[in-house]
């Protein structure tokens, strides 16, 4: 079982740290900013899913 990434990691340092660069992209495609961090990211997911 895995566990759920601190929502204070960037989403920078998490794509380094898994050896995964340029993966995390928004819902429409586009390449998510390194300086993000992962709570803001999930906010802005599940807004973007309350929209639709």
């Amino acid at each position: 079982m895995s566990k759920k990434v601190r929502s204070d990691c960037t989403v920078g340092a998490f794509e380094k740290k898994h050896g995964i660069e340029g993966a995390i992209r928004t819902p429409d495609g586009k390449d998510v900013r390194s300086d993000k961090k992962i709570g803001n990211l999930r906010k802005d997911l599940e807004k973007s899913k309350k929209g639709k």
